[in-house]
This record gives C-alpha cells, sequence and structure tokens, in this order.
C-alpha cells in the first residue's frame, strides 16, 4: 500500500496496524517513496543464539566428508625442486 504523508496522518493507526499483519506500507511525499513502516522484530536473547549456533554446528558435523588434508591440497601443483610445474 502507498500513501501520502499527509494522509497518513489521518491514518497511522490503520497503517501501524496493517504492517504489524504484515502489509507493505510505503509512505510518499510528492509522489516518490520516502518511508516504509515496518514491524519491529525482538531480536532473540543469548541462549537462544547458542541453541542456534549449537544446532547448526551439529548439522555440519554429520555433512563431513573425511578427505585428504588441505595441506597436501597443493602438493600437485609444485615440483620436487617446489618451482610450479
Amino acid at each position: 500500500m502507498r500513501i501520502s504523508v499527509s494522509e497518513a496522518r489521518v491514518r497511522l493507526a490503520e497503517l501501524v496496524r496493517r504492517a504489524e499483519e504484515g502489509d507493505e506500507v510505503v509512505l510518499t511525499r510528492h509522489g516518490k517513496a520516502t518511508v516504509q513502516l515496518v514491524p519491529v522484530r525482538p531480536k532473540p536473547d543469548a541462549e537462544t543464539r547458542r541453541a542456534v549456533i549449537a544446532a547448526v554446528q551439529a548439522a555440519a558435523a554429520h555433512k563431513l566428508i573425511p578427505g585428504p588434508s588441505a595441506a597436501r591440497s597443493q602438493d600437485l601443483l609444485y615440483d620436487d625442486d617446489g618451482l610450479p610445474g
């Protein structure tokens, strides 16, 4: 929904409610978009963030594929004298 700033003054409560419900509310000035009303999302607390990080780490641990050491991955690029091959 696009609405002029002057009209938004009269309908502010309605516009806030619509933004809270997920509607896109854009205020315009002279026909150009200037402000968008969006609901405030609460930031997760430290405990919630730790739980998310632990879950991601656990999921990633199951995807590890054993393979050669990364330290040896460049050996094919060089000859026995250490020069590019």
